[in-house]
C-alpha cells in the first residue's frame, strides 16, 4: 500500500470518528432526557401524576415546589415540581450491595412536572432505561424493571 493511499485511510477514519462524535454530542441531550406533554393543566397533571405512582406502589418521598424557591431568590418562573420517587423494591436490590451503590447518587429517581410560559404542562424525567446500560449487570437489570415501572405510570398520567 502506498503512503497517498494509507493517509487517504487514516484521514477518513478520523473524519468518520469525529462524524460521528458530533453527532452523539449533539443528540445525547434529547436521548438523555425524557419530556411528554400532559393533556391536564399543572395542578391537575400533578394530582394525577400522585395517584398513578400511588397506585403502580411507588413512593413519593419529596416535592419541590421550584416557583416557590426562585420565588425566594425574587425571581418569577412558571410552575415547576420535582418528585422523588422510591420503589423498595428496587431500591433494596442496590443499596444491599457494596458494588451497585455506585448509583445512589441517582436515586431516589427524579420526574418533574412542569409548565412552559404559553401554559402547556410537561412531564420529564432522565432516561434511567438508557443510562442503566452503561452499567450492565445487576444495575442495568433492576433499573430497566423500574424505568418500565415508571414509564407506564406515566403513560397513564400523559395519555
Amino acid at each position: 500500500m502506498n503512503t497517498k493511499a494509507l493517509n487517504i485511510g487514516i484521514a477518513g477514519f478520523v473524519i468518520g470518528l469525529l462524524a460521528m462524535a458530533a453527532i452523539v454530542w449533539f443528540s445525547a441531550p434529547s436521548l438523555m432526557m425524557l419530556q411528554d406533554e400532559s393533556p391536564y393543566g399543572y395542578q391537575e397533571t400533578i394530582a394525577v401524576f400522585e395517584t398513578q405512582a400511588a397506585e403502580a406502589g411507588w413512593s413519593i418521598l419529596n416535592s419541590t415546589d421550584m416557583q416557590a424557591v426562585v420565588a425566594n431568590h425574587g425571581a418569577s418562573v412558571p410552575g415547576v415540581t420535582v418528585f422523588d420517587l422510591c420503589s423498595s423494591q428496587y431500591s433494596i436490590e442496590i443499596l444491599q450491595r457494596d458494588d451497585e451503590r455506585i448509583v445512589t447518587p441517582m436515586m431516589p429517581c427524579r420526574v418533574s412536572v412542569y409548565e412552559t410560559s404559553d401554559g402547556t404542562t410537561y412531564v420529564a424525567r432522565m432516561n434511567s432505561g438508557l443510562v442503566a446500560r452503561m452499567f450492565g449487570g445487576l444495575i442495568d437489570e433492576v433499573m430497566q424493571k423500574a424505568s418500565a415501572e415508571t414509564e407506564a405510570f406515566i403513560a397513564n398520567v400523559v395519555n
